[in-house]
């Protein structure tokens, strides 16, 4: 939806008002592909209305920061913070102008695989499913973990992670590569220095606006117990869930609901999603600039390095950002990188409808 402005108030104003008269209509749900798009259409006025909202209670703050400097009132730090914040307003809408991709509104579906090394890449992979948790609980998005797969000793061999929030899926791609960690090994008796990799791997939930057709014939289910640390963790029936695509080799699980009706949903969900995903890699293969490469998960693969041994630095390869606050990083303040790959990687300017093609086209051709 185009505005005439970047805070076209008025427009938004009366596209909320429409769109909220028509939610309220019998039968709105009788077409539940047209009314998810009404709604997301009504989102998309909603959080206008929002920022320009925000916006004007900043600046109006900083008018009356500036009336008290003015009168002699010691208010410069206020003032400094203020300015900050509109700032950082400012940035964060910037890139989300950028997002004009259709699936980067979608929630982010964001697998991690530990690379080989045992215990060691188990736990870089554990460290990774934590950063991400406390990134998406930062941007106030709704976490949750569909699976894990434990390691005997010590962190994960794979976890599944979703993501709701605002253009979760357009930030979360940012992510998707071979994340490199070199430290002192807390496993290592003689306090040797160790590299670990594990892989990170996104994808835009799909939703029922979008077809991707899956038959039943080419899939294989099982069923088992969901696995944990233990005690509560352990279910005692076979409620998880593990499909596996058998066209493309692709298997997905999920245990992170008691029910396995619930868990079998899930995972078709992130079945859906990862083919979607494999049908926008394919056709996007040829734009050097896409960051989302399916790379070997060691030496010379990865897009970030970080480094706690024997300096503290973390370094994103593809836009040279780097920070050396790694605790702050670790602990789930990505934006930086973030904001750093949209900045060099997303095309700017809105592509026209001409140059789009329908995802439920973009399926049919390429999976």
């Amino acid at each position: 939806m185009a505005y005439g402005g970047i805070f076209d108030v008025p427009a938004a104003e009366r596209e909320k008002e429409d769109l909220e008269h028509r939610t309220a209509e019998p039968g709105f749900w009788n077409d539940s592909i047209a009314a998810q798009e009404l709604l997301r259409r009504l989102k998309k006025a909603e959080n206008t209305l929002a920022d320009a909202k925000a916006f004007s209670e900043k600046r109006d703050e900083l008018e009356l920061l500036i009336d008290f400097l003015k009168q002699g009132e010691d208010v410069a730090a206020d003032a400094d913070a203020a300015i900050a914040e509109i700032g950082a307003l400012v940035r964060e809408r910037e890139l989300r102008f950028k997002l004009t991709d259709e699936e980067d509104t979608l929630p982010g579906l964001l697998e991690i695989h530990a690379g080989a090394g045992g215990t060691e890449a188990q736990d870089w992979a554990e460290m990774l499913m934590r950063m991400y948790l406390r990134y998406g609980e930062r941007k106030g998005w709704k976490t949750s973990v569909l699976e894990v797969s434990y390691a005997d000793d010590a962190g994960i061999k794979t976890a599944t992670l979703r993501f709701e929030g605002e253009y979760a899926y357009g930030h979360l791609k940012a992510e998707h590569g071979v994340h490199r960690l070199v430290r002192i090994s807390p496993f290592d008796a003689n306090a040797r220095r160790h590299t670990s990799f594990a892989s990170v791997f996104v994808a835009p939930e799909v939703d029922d606006t979008v077809e991707v057709e899956i038959n039943e014939k080419d899939l294989k289910i099982d069923t088992f117990r969901a696995g944990g640390k233990g005690g509560q963790h352990v279910n005692k029936t076979e409620s998880a869930v593990r499909i596996t695509h058998l066209p493309s080799g692709l298997v997905v699980s999920c245990q992170n609901e008691r029910s396995q009706m619930k868990n079998r949903d899930f995972a078709m969900k992130v079945l859906r999603s990862r083919l979607y995903q494999r049908a926008l890699e394919e056709r996007k293969a040829k734009d050097d600039a896409r960051g989302g490469i399916k790379m070997e998960i060691g030496f010379g693969s990865q897009i970030r390095s970080y480094v706690l041994a024997p300096y503290r630095l973390i370094k994103d390869h593809r836009t040279s950002f780097e920070m050396g606050d790694v605790d702050r990083v670790l602990d789930g303040d990505l934006d930086g990188y973030i904001e750093a790959y949209l900045q060099l990687f997303v095309k700017k300017g809105e592509k026209t409808a001409k140059e789009r093609k329908t995802s439920a086209t973009l399926i049919e051709d390429e999976v």
